[in-house]
């Protein structure tokens, strides 16, 4: 599963990379959670925009919105069937914008949180589903996000046996469009990878600043 996530890019430029240009701004964040909300990119009747997302999806028909918090990945082998992401899966594709990710590898009784991202440095997106929530009684609406995920590659398998699935500009689009392959195609289209361990501070949500980021042993070869 994919539970932490890093976004420090200025937002501008990286929306522009995926197609949208916006005003808006936003501070680097280093341990992003869920339950908090993301920047996304989603596909509208006036073309591409931005737009907050609350990550962990709440099912349109869920009865209470505690429901996302246990929503936060959808697994690519049963995406396309599970009724709370189906519907999503052939409507409502998005793209929540990254710069990394943590996974924890198990190491006897204790985990190791590693930082991974592109080896090239360069921001990129998580696949994801967004749904919209009404709450008629508080009068209340919620658009939420989940992420795809899938066994991990040959790279991170060492580390944690699942990863999300990562897009570049060029595979984002195919992914907005509706292409059905990619989550079949997820090890051929992610590109080359970086990892390495970091402080277990990163544990604690309430943590945040680069230096969670900060190397606490050797790069995965």
């Amino acid at each position: 599963m994919c539970g932490r996530f890093v976004f420090y890019s200025p937002l501008q430029a990286t929306a522009e990379l995926f197609g949208v240009h916006t005003l808006l701004e936003s501070e680097p964040r280093y341990n992003i959670a869920p339950t908090q909300y993301v920047p996304a990119i989603r596909e509208s009747d006036d073309g591409r925009e931005l737009a907050m997302l609350k990550w962990g999806l709440i099912p349109f028909w869920a009865k209470e919105a505690s429901i996302g918090n246990r929503m936060i990945n959808a697994r690519a082998e049963t995406v396309t069937e599970k009724p709370s992401y189906r519907n999503a899966y052939k409507h409502r594709r998005c793209l929540v914008l990254a710069d990394g990710f943590y996974e924890w590898h198990r190491d006897g009784d204790s985990k190791t949180p590693y930082f991974i991202s592109l080896a090239s440095g360069e921001p990129f997106a998580f696949a994801g589903l967004w749904e919209r929530w009404k709450d008629k009684a508080a009068d209340e609406v919620i658009d939420s996000t989940t992420l795809i995920t899938a066994e991990a590659n040959n790279f991170l398998s060492t580390v944690h046996h699942r990863m999300p699935l990562m897009l570049t500009p060029e595979t984002a689009s195919r992914w907005l469009a509706g292409d059905d392959e990619l989550i079949h195609e997820i090890h051929d289209v992610t590109p080359p990878l970086k990892a390495w361990p970091v402080s277990r501070r990163v544990n604690n949500a309430r943590n945040d600043g680069d230096d969670l980021v900060e190397p606490d042993g050797e790069s995965l070869a």
